[in-house]
Protein backbone atom coordinates (compact mmCIF):
# COMPACT_ATOMS: atom_id res chain seq x y z
CA UNK A 1 0.00 0.00 0.00
CA UNK A 2 2.72 2.48 0.87
CA UNK A 3 4.66 2.13 -2.34
CA UNK A 4 1.36 2.39 -4.52
CA UNK A 5 1.30 5.91 -1.83
CA UNK A 6 4.44 6.83 -3.41
CA UNK A 7 3.97 5.97 -6.86
CA UNK A 8 0.52 7.67 -6.97
CA UNK A 9 2.86 11.12 -5.22
CA UNK A 10 5.31 10.73 -7.81
CA UNK A 11 3.71 10.35 -11.11
CA UNK A 12 1.30 12.99 -10.45
CA UNK A 13 4.15 15.82 -10.09
CA UNK A 14 5.38 13.92 -12.86
CA UNK A 15 2.36 14.37 -14.72
CA UNK A 16 2.15 18.13 -13.70
CA UNK A 17 5.44 19.18 -14.75
CA UNK A 18 4.43 17.55 -18.12
CA UNK A 19 1.44 19.35 -18.55
CA UNK A 20 2.94 22.55 -17.23
CA UNK A 21 5.85 22.06 -20.05
CA UNK A 22 3.58 21.23 -22.93
CA UNK A 23 2.13 24.46 -22.12
CA UNK A 24 -1.14 26.24 -20.54
CA UNK A 25 -4.58 25.26 -22.47
CA UNK A 26 -7.95 24.57 -21.82
CA UNK A 27 -9.09 21.02 -22.27
CA UNK A 28 -11.65 22.66 -25.00
CA UNK A 29 -8.59 23.91 -26.51
CA UNK A 30 -6.98 20.89 -27.12
CA UNK A 31 -5.58 20.25 -30.48
CA UNK A 32 -6.17 16.94 -31.85
CA UNK A 33 -2.29 15.68 -31.53
CA UNK A 34 -2.45 17.36 -27.68
CA UNK A 35 -5.49 15.79 -27.12
CA UNK A 36 -4.02 12.18 -27.74
CA UNK A 37 -1.03 12.71 -25.71
CA UNK A 38 -2.78 13.37 -22.46
CA UNK A 39 -4.83 10.68 -22.83
CA UNK A 40 -1.86 8.66 -23.25
CA UNK A 41 0.00 9.84 -20.67
CA UNK A 42 -3.02 9.61 -18.37
CA UNK A 43 -3.09 5.74 -19.62
CA UNK A 44 0.70 5.14 -18.93
CA UNK A 45 0.72 6.97 -15.55
CA UNK A 46 -1.94 4.10 -13.98
CA UNK A 47 0.46 1.31 -15.46
CA UNK A 48 2.79 1.56 -12.80
CA UNK A 49 0.02 2.44 -10.10
CA UNK A 50 -2.01 -0.63 -10.89
CA UNK A 51 1.04 -3.32 -11.40
CA UNK A 52 3.69 -2.67 -8.81
CA UNK A 53 5.78 -5.35 -10.35
CA UNK A 54 6.74 -2.88 -13.33
CA UNK A 55 9.41 -0.76 -12.75
CA UNK A 56 8.96 2.96 -12.02
CA UNK A 57 10.76 3.83 -15.43
CA UNK A 58 8.02 1.81 -17.12
CA UNK A 59 6.12 4.71 -16.58
CA UNK A 60 8.47 7.65 -16.48
CA UNK A 61 10.24 6.87 -19.85
CA UNK A 62 7.41 6.56 -22.04
CA UNK A 63 5.50 9.77 -20.74
CA UNK A 64 8.94 12.35 -21.00
CA UNK A 65 9.73 10.67 -24.51
CA UNK A 66 5.69 11.47 -25.25
CA UNK A 67 5.96 14.65 -24.15
CA UNK A 68 9.55 15.26 -25.32
CA UNK A 69 7.55 14.28 -28.78
CA UNK A 70 5.00 16.83 -28.23
CA UNK A 71 7.19 19.35 -27.53
CA UNK A 72 9.71 18.90 -30.37
CA UNK A 73 6.30 18.87 -33.00
CA UNK A 74 4.82 22.07 -31.54
CA UNK A 75 8.21 23.91 -32.17
CA UNK A 76 8.06 22.57 -35.48
CA UNK A 77 4.96 23.27 -36.03
CA UNK A 78 5.64 26.80 -34.95
CA UNK A 79 7.82 27.30 -37.84
CA UNK A 80 6.06 25.28 -40.62
CA UNK A 81 2.27 26.18 -41.91
CA UNK A 82 2.06 23.35 -43.75
CA UNK A 83 2.95 20.98 -40.93
CA UNK A 84 0.80 22.60 -38.73
CA UNK A 85 -2.17 22.83 -40.86
CA UNK A 86 -1.46 18.60 -41.32
CA UNK A 87 -1.50 18.05 -37.43
CA UNK A 88 -4.31 20.47 -36.37
CA UNK A 89 -6.37 20.91 -39.56
CA UNK A 90 -7.63 24.82 -40.72
CA UNK A 91 -10.25 26.84 -39.40
CA UNK A 92 -13.73 26.02 -41.79
CA UNK A 93 -15.88 28.93 -42.67
CA UNK A 94 -19.65 26.97 -41.77
CA UNK A 95 -21.93 30.62 -42.03
CA UNK A 96 -21.37 33.08 -44.54
CA UNK A 97 -24.06 36.28 -45.14
CA UNK A 98 -26.39 34.29 -43.32
CA UNK A 99 -26.03 30.96 -44.87
CA UNK A 100 -24.79 27.96 -43.50
CA UNK A 101 -22.05 26.04 -45.99
CA UNK A 102 -23.73 22.47 -45.76
CA UNK A 103 -20.06 20.92 -47.65
CA UNK A 104 -18.23 22.27 -44.73
CA UNK A 105 -20.45 21.06 -42.15
CA UNK A 106 -19.87 17.50 -43.55
CA UNK A 107 -15.99 17.90 -43.58
CA UNK A 108 -15.96 18.64 -39.75
CA UNK A 109 -19.05 16.76 -38.95
CA UNK A 110 -20.99 19.45 -37.62
CA UNK A 111 -24.70 19.17 -37.32
CA UNK A 112 -27.49 21.78 -37.07
CA UNK A 113 -27.78 21.05 -33.29
CA UNK A 114 -24.02 21.72 -32.79
CA UNK A 115 -24.23 24.76 -35.20
CA UNK A 116 -27.28 26.07 -33.14
CA UNK A 117 -25.79 25.17 -29.38
CA UNK A 118 -22.73 27.09 -30.57
CA UNK A 119 -24.63 29.95 -31.77
CA UNK A 120 -26.51 30.95 -28.91
CA UNK A 121 -23.27 30.49 -26.64
CA UNK A 122 -22.75 33.50 -28.61
CA UNK A 123 -25.92 35.30 -27.81
CA UNK A 124 -27.21 34.87 -31.50
CA UNK A 125 -30.27 33.33 -32.24
CA UNK A 126 -31.02 32.74 -35.81
CA UNK A 127 -28.68 32.17 -38.57
CA UNK A 128 -29.59 35.40 -40.69
CA UNK A 129 -28.11 37.25 -38.21
CA UNK A 130 -24.13 35.78 -38.67
CA UNK A 131 -22.06 37.65 -41.42
CA UNK A 132 -19.53 34.67 -41.14
CA UNK A 133 -18.94 32.15 -38.43
CA UNK A 134 -15.35 30.07 -38.50
CA UNK A 135 -15.36 26.39 -36.90
CA UNK A 136 -11.84 26.61 -35.57
CA UNK A 137 -8.98 23.91 -35.01
CA UNK A 138 -10.49 23.46 -31.43
CA UNK A 139 -14.13 22.82 -32.06
CA UNK A 140 -14.89 26.17 -30.71
CA UNK A 141 -17.06 28.69 -33.09
CA UNK A 142 -16.35 32.33 -33.72
CA UNK A 143 -19.36 34.15 -35.17
CA UNK A 144 -18.84 37.55 -36.33
CA UNK A 145 -22.61 39.38 -36.58
CA UNK A 146 -23.81 41.38 -39.21
CA UNK A 147 -23.64 45.00 -38.55
CA UNK A 148 -27.00 46.56 -38.08
CA UNK A 149 -26.98 43.23 -35.43
CA UNK A 150 -24.00 44.18 -33.51
CA UNK A 151 -24.76 45.79 -29.96
CA UNK A 152 -23.79 49.44 -29.71
CA UNK A 153 -20.61 50.33 -28.91
CA UNK A 154 -19.06 54.15 -28.16
CA UNK A 155 -17.22 53.54 -31.67
CA UNK A 156 -20.16 53.22 -33.38
CA UNK A 157 -21.96 55.63 -31.36
CA UNK A 158 -19.33 58.38 -31.97
CA UNK A 159 -18.79 58.62 -28.04
CA UNK A 160 -15.32 59.76 -26.45
CA UNK A 161 -14.09 58.71 -23.29
CA UNK A 162 -11.43 57.35 -21.47
CA UNK A 163 -10.23 53.92 -21.12
CA UNK A 164 -9.79 52.39 -17.44
CA UNK A 165 -8.47 49.25 -16.32
CA UNK A 166 -10.74 47.22 -14.81
CA UNK A 167 -10.74 46.30 -10.83
CA UNK A 168 -8.60 44.41 -9.43
CA UNK A 169 -8.82 42.08 -6.33
CA UNK A 170 -6.67 43.06 -3.41
CA UNK A 171 -8.48 41.00 -0.98
CA UNK A 172 -8.96 37.67 -1.21
CA UNK A 173 -10.49 35.51 2.26
CA UNK A 174 -9.07 38.15 4.45
CA UNK A 175 -5.40 38.45 2.63
CA UNK A 176 -4.21 41.63 1.66
CA UNK A 177 -2.74 40.86 -2.40
CA UNK A 178 0.09 43.80 -2.62
CA UNK A 179 1.45 43.10 -6.02
CA UNK A 180 -2.36 43.78 -7.10
CA UNK A 181 -2.27 46.36 -4.84
CA UNK A 182 0.68 48.38 -6.70
CA UNK A 183 -0.80 48.03 -10.20
CA UNK A 184 -3.67 50.34 -9.36
CA UNK A 185 -1.22 52.56 -8.05
CA UNK A 186 -1.82 53.09 -4.55
CA UNK A 187 0.11 51.32 -1.47
CA UNK A 188 -0.98 49.98 2.08
CA UNK A 189 -1.15 53.10 3.50
CA UNK A 190 -4.09 54.32 1.42
CA UNK A 191 -5.27 51.11 1.98
CA UNK A 192 -5.12 50.73 5.43
CA UNK A 193 -7.53 54.57 5.43
CA UNK A 194 -10.07 52.88 3.55
CA UNK A 195 -10.40 50.36 5.96
CA UNK A 196 -10.84 53.16 8.84
CA UNK A 197 -13.15 55.06 6.77
CA UNK A 198 -15.18 51.91 6.53
CA UNK A 199 -14.62 50.83 10.15
CA UNK A 200 -13.63 47.39 9.04
CA UNK A 201 -10.56 45.08 9.73
CA UNK A 202 -9.17 42.94 7.10
CA UNK A 203 -9.53 39.79 8.40
CA UNK A 204 -13.48 40.94 8.36
CA UNK A 205 -13.15 41.49 4.61
CA UNK A 206 -13.72 38.15 2.30
CA UNK A 207 -13.54 39.92 -1.08
CA UNK A 208 -12.59 43.11 -1.88
CA UNK A 209 -11.74 45.15 -5.65
CA UNK A 210 -10.38 48.58 -6.46
CA UNK A 211 -9.87 50.58 -9.30
CA UNK A 212 -7.26 53.24 -10.18
CA UNK A 213 -9.29 55.74 -9.13
CA UNK A 214 -10.27 54.65 -5.74
CA UNK A 215 -13.23 53.32 -5.92
CA UNK A 216 -13.69 49.67 -3.92
CA UNK A 217 -16.36 47.03 -3.22
CA UNK A 218 -16.42 44.98 -0.35
CA UNK A 219 -17.81 41.80 0.65
CA UNK A 220 -17.79 40.92 4.04
CA UNK A 221 -17.40 37.10 5.40
CA UNK A 222 -20.75 36.01 6.22
CA UNK A 223 -19.75 34.23 9.53
CA UNK A 224 -18.35 38.03 10.79
CA UNK A 225 -21.75 39.36 9.76
CA UNK A 226 -23.72 36.92 12.15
Amino acid sequence: MIIVFIRAIILYILIVFCVRLMGKRQIGELQPSELVITIMLSNIATLPIQDTNLPMLMGIIPILTLVSLDIFISSLSLKSRMLRRWISGSPKIIIKDGVLDQKAMKEIRFSVDDVMESLRTCNVFDIADVQFAIVETTGNLNVYTKFDKQPMTPEVMNVKGASKNPPQLIVNDGKLLSQALDSIGFGEGWFNEVLKSKKIELKEIFLMTADESGSVNIVKKEDVRK
